[in-house]
């Protein structure tokens, strides 16, 4: 009894000295979104990745759609969420689309030519920033999605509108990737952004805080960005020239709050040891990017998608809350807020359809399997949407009274109460929930390479019944993680 007495001091003096770290330095704390990009020479297969744990507080819901090509008329506008008005193309690609209904900057995409997008929020000083007609949040990574063929483009097409409009939030990283090239672009309240290249054998990890540092936009290889980035930061006071330093982003626009996040610096920290051929103390200057210990694959991602600081000095002891490691005070990288994790495997030596997939775990990584949903898909299973596309797009912003009650045969609903039931016990279920989805995920990587071959030699010959190859394999996976996510199975 003593023993035990001892030790939950020392916990409860622990956490005490924690949780007042976190309030002075985490006013940012609610947002928790995690994102990794890696170079196509950093991987084992060759492909690029970008991978991003989505978190949002809230009863919140997730629908998946499968959006195909759509016309327009010519002269058509597409009304933006403050008043704005951007005049739409003619005709807009198809994509994958995970949707998070109501909400401003949660949602991801995967368009027919690879381009993959996804952002993390990250606060910035700026609390004027010039907007025209209440300038643009939500859409611009839709119209991203919509109209660009790589990544590089993407970034343009939204540089060209925020230097038009001006962004309106306070600040955000975009993180896009194709199967050639993975850029991160952080976005500032007004007309000030700039984007940095991932290096092909480097891999770049990205919480809630701006991660480019000193920029070069003569060199457009690797930059792009607002001409006047620097000197807008020297006219509020946020960079001396006069002071030797070179510019550094981050530091001149950061708000200070985020980058002095313990949740921030440690999921970065951790995320940086399990992957970097050098490890770093928590103190330390973290890097941009940074060559991978070893070539990664998509099971390596996986492994931090689901991590909660397992062998750190903010691991949650497992005598206390059932062992449960989301309920702590310093944000994980598989967190409470999880709405769902994704790694987009972007492969350039296959077609489109089946070289890209998007390995969705629903609601939380370390509980749901990663579930292939290949770009070629025709449809979604239906438990994994309301209704169509159509609908959701109008609909969006749209108030759902009671999301619960007007959609409680969703799937989404089973991940959640699944997740919430084994968190009340987790130390004594998430070894058998953790085999369930260890066999579930071992079982498609074994069949990944056979099955891909046997559609790319239908492809070749008929690609809409290869298309219809894919969307079946797919909605059955996602029929059969469904079924897994009872305490029963």
């Amino acid at each position: 009894m003593k023993k035990l007495i001892i030790k939950l001091t020392y916990f409860i003096i622990l956490i005490l000295s924690i949780q007042s770290i976190y309030a002075q330095t985490d006013r940012y704390g609610q947002f928790s979104c995690f994102s990794i990009l890696v170079g196509k020479n950093a991987t084992i297969d060759g492909s690029t990745i970008l991978a991003h744990n989505e978190d949002d507080y809230g009863k919140l819901l997730v629908d998946w759609y499968k959006v195909p090509r759509l016309i327009y008329d010519t002269k058509e506008e597409i009304i933006l969420k403050k008043g704005g008005q951007i005049e739409q193309v003619n005709k807009t690609y198809s994509f994958i689309w995970l949707e998070m209904p109501g909400m401003e900057f949660s949602d991801s995409y995967m368009n027919e030519w690879d381009v993959t997008i996804t952002s993390n929020e990250c606060s910035s000083k700026e609390t004027e920033g010039e907007l025209i007609n209440g300038g643009i949040g939500y859409y611009l990574r839709r119209i991203m999605v919509e109209r660009a063929k790589s990544a590089k483009e993407a970034i343009k097409i939204a540089g060209e509108i925020i230097d038009s409009i001006g962004y309106l939030y306070s600040g955000r990283s975009y993180c896009i990737a194709d199967p050639d090239q993975a850029w991160i672009m952080s976005v500032v309240k007004g007309k000030h952004w700039v984007a940095q290249r991932i290096p092909d054998d480097h891999v770049a990890i990205i919480p809630n805080y701006y991660t480019i540092e000193e920029i070069n936009l003569i060199d457009t290889v690797n930059f792009l960005g607002a001409a006047d980035i620097v000197d807008y930061a020297t006219q509020k006071g946020w960079y001396d020239p006069e002071s030797g330093k070179e510019f550094n982003f981050r530091m001149a626009y950061g708000s200070p709050a985020s980058l002095n996040s313990m949740g921030n610096i440690a999921r970065k920290w951790h995320a940086l040891n399990l992957l970097s051929e050098k490890q770093y103390d928590f103190s330390d200057e973290f890097p941009f990017s940074f060559k991978p210990q070893n070539r990664l694959e998509i099971q390596d991602i996986m492994l931090v998608l689901q991590d909660h600081y397992e062998g750190t000095q903010f691991e949650m002891h497992p005598d206390y809350n059932a062992g449960n490691p989301h309920e702590n005070v310093i944000t994980r990288i598989c967190s409470a807020s999880n709405q769902y994790g994704f790694i987009a495997q972007l492969r350039d030596w296959l077609p489109t359809d089946i070289g890209s997939v998007l390995w969705i775990a629903p609601r939380r990584p370390c509980i749901q399997p990663f579930i292939p949903w290949y770009c070629g898909i025709n449809s979604i299973p239906d438990k994994y949407s309301r209704g169509d596309y159509t609908e959701a797009l109008k609909q969006h912003f749209t108030p759902i009274e009671n999301i619960y009650g007007q959609s409680k045969s969703h799937a989404f609903w089973v991940f959640v109460n699944y997740t919430e039931e084994i968190d009340k016990n987790y130390g004594d279920l998430i070894e058998k929930v953790r085999s369930k989805k260890t066999a579930f995920e071992k079982e498609v990587f074994e069949k990944q390479d056979a099955f891909e071959e046997k559609v790319l030699a239908v492809y070749k010959k008929n690609p809409k019944k290869a298309k219809k190859m894919l969307t079946n394999y797919t909605s059955k996976l996602a029929i059969k993680a469904l079924s897994l996510s009872k305490l029963n199975n």
